[in-house]
């Protein structure tokens, strides 16, 4: 039987495989947009990559050689593919939400470890092509990018995860003139960059892009250690974008048409995540990768004295069995306590008796951009009663109790301090309510280290202990709290 039409086909298979592949990847962005299409969205990115990687396998046997090398290099494709995919499906099947953003971190240092690699390996086959007499310079620019912008996703990625992890401090690195440092290796970086790209002699070429690597490598560690805690969201959102763009850039050194297009739609759709979140937070994108929250306060951040008001859980079961309005707060915090699945059962139950429930959800709750949406739909909560920071700010004044689970830092009010370390970042502004109920396990500072005058107010309650513990206890009260009709509660609590 003669293949040989069937081998002068394939190309033409692989490219429009490729096609289908970059369509469902853009259905899969679309999908993920909003939480009803969110599943759908998934199953179209597995699909297009499980497209993409088969054509990729495709074309690559395709491309002829030896049967033995064809068979040699099938076998370790193979066992690559098995080692590669059995630790990620051991990670996902074992990963807590709570150990989600830093596990989104270490994945981003991956693809930048990736296009490190093929950088390295690519100028190694362009000094073979260069023997030769066809040093192609557009190549050599990709390699550059590639590499510069892959070390820098690396690094910063490993210290996205010691901060998210708790490893490293979430604190700023603070060292002096580091805009400056910043600014000068990145200008150092692209003078090497030129070189490196006009110089053919790899005796230039090779001590060039090794110090082109190591300048990247300490440039990802710098930008991300000088980044404070409360603007981790923002980071593990940028660090996503530079995958995009370093995984993009290996599409580019291997020729690989859908591995540039998915770099680009996970570059753009990082940044865009980005701006809208530092949109959310009154930040600009500069003033975010210059510093970010959590540097040290010109005043405000002290320490706070004055009384506070400890709850009991029958004393918040009432309250709840009192209102007519009630919001809820969720963050980091009910991840690490795990409380989700209470917290919907409390929703339940307290749907059923009449009383209005509903979340409140702030751009940067959790250490992860939809981190607590992700929470709420895994327990769920239905998606029509969680709303944004925008729908919700302006009904606040008109709730009768607000549970504050396991936030902070977007519930602080010091954030209309002027001095404030978080001054002009937007929050929830829950001390409108009649009642604040906040489930906090101590009265420590927040993840950004700055300290919360809500818990002093005379409407708030604190309800210390393990969010979990806590809203398990309300529910095992609430059967003998008192119930009053939605009519008369909030005039109750108000009075």
């Amino acid at each position: 039987m003669d293949l040989a039409p069937l081998h002068a086909l394939l190309p033409n298979v692989v490219t429009a495989t490729y096609i289908v592949s970059a369509v469902l990847f853009v259905l899969a962005l679309a999908g993920l947009s909003a939480h009803e299409s969110a599943k759908l969205g998934n199953a179209f990115g597995i699909t297009g990559m499980a497209l993409a990687l088969g054509a990729t396998i495709v074309s690559a046997f395709a491309a002829g050689g030896s049967t033995a090398n064809l068979v040699v290099s099938g076998v370790l494709l193979l066992v690559a593919m098995a080692i590669g995919g059995g630790i990620g499906l051991w990670r996902a099947l074992k990963v807590e939400m709570t150990g989600m953003p830093e596990l989104v971190a270490l994945l981003h240092s991956f693809v930048g470890a990736a296009a490190v690699l093929v950088g390295i390996d690519s100028y190694a086959e362009s000094l073979a092509l260069g023997a030769a007499g066809h040093v192609d310079r557009v190549h050599l620019v990709e390699v550059f990018l590639g590499i510069l912008i892959g070390a820098v996703t690396l690094t910063g990625s490993l210290v996205a995860y010691g901060k998210l992890s708790g490893r490293v401090s979430s604190s700023p690195l603070a060292l002096p003139g580091r805009n400056w440092l910043n600014l000068g290796a990145l200008v150092v970086a692209l003078g090497l960059g030129v070189v490196f790209t006009a110089v053919p002699s790899p005796w230039v070429q090779i001590p060039c892009l090794v110090l082109i690597l190591v300048i990247a490598l300490a440039l990802g560690i710098h930008l991300v250690a000088a980044i404070g805690g409360a603007d981790m969201p923002v980071v593990v959102s940028m660090l996503n974008s530079y995958s995009g763009w370093a995984a993009a850039a290996a599409g580019f050194m291997l020729g690989i048409d859908v591995l540039i297009v998915t770099g680009a739609l996970v570059g753009a759709s990082g940044a865009i995540l980005s701006s809208i979140m530092c949109k959310a937070m009154n930040r600009s994108f500069v003033s975010v990768i210059l510093g970010g929250f959590g540097a040290a306060p010109t005043s405000g951040a002290a320490a706070l004295d004055g009384e506070i008001h400890e709850a009991t859980a029958a004393d918040v079961a009432g309250e709840l069995a009192r209102a007519r309005r009630v919001v809820i707060t969720p963050g980091y915090g009910m991840a690490v306590a795990q409380a989700q699945y209470p917290v919907a059962e409390l929703t339940a139950r307290l749907s059923e008796a009449g009383v209005e429930v509903r979340f409140g959800i702030h751009p940067v709750a959790g250490r992860l951009p939809g981190h607590m949406n992700v929470l709420l739909a895994e327990s769920k909560v239905p998606y029509d009663i969680v709303l944004e920071m925008d729908e919700i700010d302006d009904d606040f004044a008109d709730t009768d109790v607000v549970l504050v689970i396991g936030a902070n830092d977007t519930v602080n009010p010091a954030a209309a301090d002027p001095g404030s370390p978080i001054a002009g970042m937007p929050v929830l502004r829950v001390w409108e309510a009649a009642r604040v109920v906040v489930f906090k396990r101590s009265m420590a500072a927040g993840y950004a280290g700055v300290q919360n005058p809500l818990f002093f107010e005379d409407g708030t309650r604190m309800l210390f202990g393990d969010a979990k513990e806590s809203v398990l206890a309300i529910l095992a009260a609430l059967p003998t709290a008192e119930s009053v009709s939605g009519g008369a509660a909030g005039a109750r609590l108000r009075a």
